[in-house]
């Protein structure tokens, strides 16, 4: 069974106040739990959700449903980044999809991030953003129901930070700046995105961080959180990652192109900790 421990960190909270207010789980799950009485105390009995309770009662939390569906594998060796009670922080390779594309499917970072979960007792594993499947860095992956709910909305709210590395074509010339150009889906392409007026607000926040003889290594940060976002902006300004050849990249590159989730800040959902991830 999933499940996840908590130490109250004033006196008067309750149960509800904690699940309804400060966390706003979702109604299904939260509703589960309190029907299963599955929030409980050191003693192993149920709290009263209604309760104020004192400073420092150690609770646990239970979901007794809490399954995720991806198919446990061990492909390779995989790279935990960091991890507690809630979140999982892995690196994903250049040529990995995150998830299946079809119910149960194998062979991607997830069956092996669930086989990794399932080797240490859990039952659940959600990731909460994605990465393109040749895109390689940090993904962030809930381990329960609650944080799951809770870094989806952070990501709505944009209140984590996520930055890529990025090697592209050219010498860009500005030092720093922001591309404030939407985007919309290429109706000549499939799988193409392009910078078009009746597209989804798209900003990209970067600055050059070595300009090298035929290319430029930027950092770029999202404030938005679009398909291909970097690949299609960069490629607008006229400088595309080194070996996207989908975005018109003339390089080819050795491996997939030119580009890096490499680091991934924000507070945690639970502990409310300042938490500052870089790919190693």
């Amino acid at each position: 069974m999933t499940s996840f421990h908590y130490t109250t960190s004033k006196a008067g909270v309750t149960v509800e106040q904690l699940l309804r207010e400060q966390w706003q789980g979702g109604k299904k799950t939260v509703h589960q739990m309190r029907m299963d009485k599955n929030v409980t105390g050191a003693d192993g009995q149920p709290i009263e959700w209604k309760e104020p309770l004192p400073e420092g009662t150690v609770l646990t939390f239970r979901f007794s449903d809490a399954q995720s569906s991806y198919r446990p594998e061990t492909l390779t060796k995989l790279r935990v980044i960091w991890e507690d009670e809630h979140l999982l922080a892995v690196y994903k390779p250049a040529g990995v999809s995150v998830h299946p594309e079809h119910s149960p499917g194998t062979g991607t970072l997830m069956n092996e991030v669930m086989g990794y979960i399932v080797a240490n007792g859990g039952t659940y594993a959600e990731h909460v953003h994605r990465l393109d499947q040749h895109t390689a860095g940090l993904l962030v992956i809930a381990k329960h129901p609650i944080a799951k709910t809770m870094l989806d909305r952070m990501f709505e709210q944009n209140r984590i930070d996520r930055f890529y590395t990025a090697e592209l074509e050219g010498r860009l010339l500005k030092p720093r700046g922001t591309i404030n150009m939407p985007i919309g889906k290429d109706r000549y392409h499939a799988t193409r995105r392009r910078v078009s007026p009746s597209g989804q607000s798209a900003v990209t926040h970067f600055k050059v961080l070595e300009r090298l003889s035929n290319s430029t290594l930027v950092e770029a940060q999202l404030e938005t959180g679009r398909t291909h976002q970097l690949r299609v902006h960069f490629s607008h300004l006229g400088h595309p990652v080194v070996g996207d050849q989908l975005y018109g990249s003339e390089t080819i590159a050795r491996g997939p192109y030119k580009l890096v989730a490499s680091k991934i800040a924000f507070e945690h959902p639970i502990t409310g900790a300042s938490i500052v991830l870089e790919a190693e």
